[in-house]
């Protein structure tokens, strides 16, 4: 099933195509790559051009933004009574992936309507928005974890510019696999996981990701924190070639082996407002109870 983040107000793709994306940020047009946007546009337009930054990839890898008006150090846009800290940043990224959203409106409405203390455990949280979600929408606690102490930084500010100050977010630095593992020594258990994992990456000491490597581990030891009455467990993948059946296949035999539940997955797209196309932005899986 695809699903779109398609309640935006603060945030708009423009037209994408010829491998590019044209973005509002709020005020702000951004110019970014995208390889699912392989379909022809006319990027010689002068809307293409009138931007406040273009990111130019590198054909050694990278890239580097190109800034054609002056715009803030970084900005806010807010979804739903959620505000979050927009920056630019070296990897063409800018600290937020719209497309999210679409999962973060499952889980505001699975724990508002839960009728219970709800316990969340949010692995490789980046800048927290399902953090921000969760904890907004109810949640008793949340518990963030990233091997990033950088991101980490920038999810506390993204809580306390959503008023989430007040609220028990735990914040966690450490490589997920590892903090799992301790988790489950400790013989603490959370009642719904959110978890968005990397293709690959490094954790804080150096301990190397590898998505198709890992995740069956990370999933088995995951189910072993869930608790006896869990609500959901929500997993994001950007992998290149992964398919949502995969990802489905996964959770039944792992999680409903263990707990039963149903399973759902799909597609996560974004509308573009040119010609009333879609934009794929990777693929969820759902356990639910």
């Amino acid at each position: 099933m695809l699903i779109l983040a398609d309640d935006w107000k603060d945030y708009e793709i423009i037209d994408a195509g010829n491998g590019e994306k044209l973005e509002r940020w709020k005020n702000i047009v951004l110019r970014r790559p995208d390889p699912q946007a392989i379909w022809p546009a006319d990027t010689d337009n002068i809307k293409w051009k009138d931007v406040h930054g273009h990111y130019h990839r590198s054909s050694k890898g990278g890239g580097t933004w190109e800034f054609k008006k002056k715009i803030p150090e970084r900005w806010t846009i807010s979804y739903k009574g959620l505000s979050f800290y927009i920056k630019p940043t070296g990897f063409k990224h800018t600290g937020l992936f719209p497309e999210q959203a679409a999962n973060w409106s499952w889980m505001m409405d699975k724990i508002s309507k839960a009728n219970r203390p709800i316990k969340v455990l949010n692995l490789f949280a980046y800048t927290g928005g399902a953090t921000c979600a969760a904890s907004y929408a109810g949640a008793e606690e949340v518990c963030h974890v990233d091997a990033s102490k950088g991101m980490v930084a920038w999810a506390k500010e993204n809580a306390e510019l959503s008023g989430l100050s007040n609220n028990k977010i735990r914040y966690i630095v450490d490589d997920c696999f590892k903090f799992v593992q301790r988790e489950i020594r400790r013989g603490n258990k959370y009642d719904a996981v959110i978890m968005d994992p990397p293709s690959y990456g490094r954790g804080p000491n150096g301990e190397i990701w590898k998505f198709e490597e890992e995740l069956t581990k990370l999933l088995k030891l995951t189910s072993e924190v869930l608790s006896d009455e869990p609500l959901f467990l929500l997993l994001n993948s950007y992998t290149t070639g992964l398919s949502p059946t995969a990802i489905e296949n996964m959770l039944k035999l792992i999680i409903v082996k263990d707990k039963q539940g149903s399973v759902s997955s799909g597609e996560i797209g974004l509308p573009v407002t040119k010609e009333n196309l879609i934009l794929p932005c990777g693929i969820y899986g759902r356990w639910e109870k």
